[in-house]
């Protein structure tokens, strides 16, 4: 089971890793470019409401991550991942979202894949610290 727990555990710092780096490459590209209008149709914002605030939640993200690697405020890595999990299932499956053909399986992967983040995220915040003396 421990091996289980951190396999789960490597993998939400990995998908949020990656996730926030590419949201953070997304967002700085749009910002230099000037086309202030992403088109992320699951989520609720538009135009540079929709890139500002995905800019700082990806910054939030990161800096979750790194805090959460160090082993310091790990219940904010966990509200993250919750935030996260909760936005794709909402804005995929609980709203009007309309797949374009072949986008429904790649967006119950990410679904999926962000559900088992979540669940290393919670292996991640009840992880005691080893203490070398």
């Amino acid at each position: 089971m421990a091996a289980i727990k951190a396999l789960l555990r490597l993998l939400s710092i990995l998908f949020h890793l990656l996730l926030t780096l590419f949201l953070i490459a997304v967002c700085g590209v749009a910002l230099v470019s000037g086309a202030h209008d992403l088109q992320f149709r699951m989520l609720p914002w538009t135009g540079s409401t929709l890139l500002y605030v995905l800019l700082g939640a990806a910054l939030f993200g990161f800096l979750t991550v790194v805090l959460a690697v160090f082993g310091k405020m790990r219940f904010l890595f966990f509200l993250w991942s919750l935030a996260v999990a909760v936005f794709l299932v909402r804005g995929y499956f609980l709203t009007g979202y309309r797949f374009t053909p072949g986008e429904a399986a790649r967006a119950l992967y990410l679904t999926i894949a962000s559900v088992a983040a979540l669940l290393g995220a919670w292996f991640q915040m009840w992880r005691r610290r080893r203490r070398f003396n």
